[in-house]
């Protein structure tokens, strides 16, 4: 008896433990389709200013590789879906991964597993979530920028509507995400 009472509460332990993982990617899945519904479409580039990239780094540098990257892949299966999860200034569902900003979009993922990744190989400080966001930013253009190219038939088009007009705003997303995250965890370990 003693035996199956184990194995039944260790069952629960499990399942209360992926419960709990599915309930933080979905969670963040949420929080970046909050940060996307911030847009300011700017009139001289098919590529709005949204929090969405604050939102991915942010969730990649506090879960860590792997739920920050399944939270993305979450995220880019809902608006493939049709859910409304992407910023409103685009058309929604495929035909938004497949349009100007589709490059960053397919990236966000790994833009939050990489930033996660490097997060979880160290110790956790400002310098550490800067740098992590900052090498996630280069993912991030490299994949937005590359569709971009292939969308225009001009990597300097691409640059001119995806790089340019982004770089001060996007440093403004990584010091902040960096910030938030490094206070967070700090805070969260003093509380252990």
């Amino acid at each position: 008896m003693a035996k199956l009472a184990t194995l039944v509460l260790g069952r629960g332990k499990r399942a209360s433990y992926w419960v709990e993982q599915a309930a933080i990617v979905i969670s963040a899945s949420l929080f970046v389709t909050i940060c996307a519904r911030v847009p300011l479409p700017l009139p001289f580039t098919p590529v709005p200013l949204t929090l969405q990239n604050f939102g991915v780094l942010l969730v990649g540098l506090t879960l860590g590789s792997r739920r920050g990257f399944a939270a993305l892949a979450l995220y880019l299966v809902e608006g493939a879906s049709g859910m409304p999860v992407f910023n409103p200034a685009g058309p929604g569902g495929v035909a938004q991964l497949l349009g100007a900003t589709g490059g960053f979009l397919l990236a966000y993922p790994f833009v939050a597993g990489l930033a996660g990744w490097i997060m979880e190989r160290g110790k956790v400080s400002f310098a550490r979530a800067a740098a992590a966001g900052v090498l996630a930013e280069v993912v991030l253009f490299a994949g937005g920028l590359a569709w971009l190219a292939v969308l225009t038939h001009s990597v300097a088009q691409a640059a001119r509507f995806g790089l340019y007009w982004f770089v001060f705003a996007e440093v403004i997303k990584v010091m902040m995400a960096a910030g938030v995250s490094a206070g967070w965890q700090h805070a969260r370990k003093e509380q252990s």
